[in-house]
């Protein structure tokens, strides 16, 4: 029944091995080709400011909140080096941190536990030595471990420890995207400029965006964007985008009291509403490109 037909070639029929090779050969060339597989790699936001004290943690957990309610698959990263705070704001208790990947123990996935909205967290870890000043063969080791990462989500959100440490350049270095928080004070807006200058120097094409955050009202906000704005322009002839300004606002107290997002907490709170516009920055939703962003930060520890 099945004689002179594509099954001789299976079953070692009538035909000589030659001519099975021929027609195996001949199929081949006309049967169509499995698509490759295209792997999207994560968007990555730092969140850092210049100085303690400026709500940049709340910021950054809020933010990541708003984006994952929208359907994408968010992790957030406390990079906060062993002074973590993102797993107290999220009402969450990780069993697990950086400082267990650092050491591996766990592999960065199952570090991550879920918190509101679906996104994910990784803690940084309270009172790591490891964490507080890495090695370089330390840091490689610890990027190289959170990049497989950067195929399971959409974005991640990295929220630094505040300052200019080892691992924040690094990071800085491999960024397309920076949120850089600061408030109206002017000890914080000069330590903000010392780390855009940086930021600048490591990384002149990154994309910037400045919030002025726990600003009393519009008008101070603005008044020390136009400072900070005027002060980078001068000494580095470019200057940030200005993102927006949250005002200070005793719900934000009370929903860290209550481990519970100001979003999620009291949306419609000045502050609450505040925030929205600051997580739909158009340079969250542009595409990764280029190298891998972890092996880019890796490539900077050299």
């Amino acid at each position: 029944m099945f004689k002179g037909s594509a099954w001789d070639l299976f079953r070692g029929g009538s035909k000589t091995a030659a001519a099975r090779d021929a027609a195996w050969r001949a199929t081949a060339k006309t049967a169509p080709k499995a698509p490759t597989r295209v792997v999207q790699k994560a968007r990555v936001l730092c969140v850092a400011s210049g100085k303690g004290g400026t709500g940049k943690s709340v910021l950054a957990t809020n933010l990541a909140v708003l984006r994952a309610q929208r359907g994408e698959r968010v992790l957030l990263i406390d990079f906060d080096a062993g002074m973590a705070n993102a797993h107290l704001l999220l009402g969450l208790q990780p069993r697990f941190d950086l400082g267990h990947v650092l050491d591996g123990e766990v592999s960065a996935a199952y570090a991550a536990v879920q918190g509101p909205a679906g996104l994910y967290l990784i803690s940084g870890g309270v009172g790591r030595a490891a964490l507080l000043n890495p090695t370089p063969r330390e840091l490689e080791r610890l990027f190289m471990a959170l990049a497989p990462l950067e195929e399971q989500f959409d974005l991640i959100v990295v929220d630094h420890g505040a300052g200019l440490s080892y691992a924040t350049l690094a990071h800085l270095a491999a960024a397309n995207r920076l949120l850089l928080v600061t408030t109206h004070e002017v000890t914080s807006l000069s330590d903000a400029y010392a780390l855009y200058k940086q930021a600048v120097i490591v990384n002149p094409t990154m994309q910037v965006g400045v919030v002025l955050n726990r600003a009393p009202d519009e008008v101070t906000a603005r008044s020390a964007w136009e400072r900070f704005q005027g002060a980078a322009q001068k000494f580095l002839d470019k200057s940030p985008e200005l993102i927006g300004w949250v005002p200070h606002c005793e719900s934000v107290g009370h929903s860290v009291q209550a481990r519970k997002p100001v979003v999620l907490r009291d949306p419609d709170s000045d502050a609450g509403r505040a925030i929205v516009p600051i997580a739909n920055w158009s340079v969250i939703d542009q595409p990764a490109t280029g190298l891998s962003f972890y092996e880019a930060a890796k490539r900077a520890l050299r």
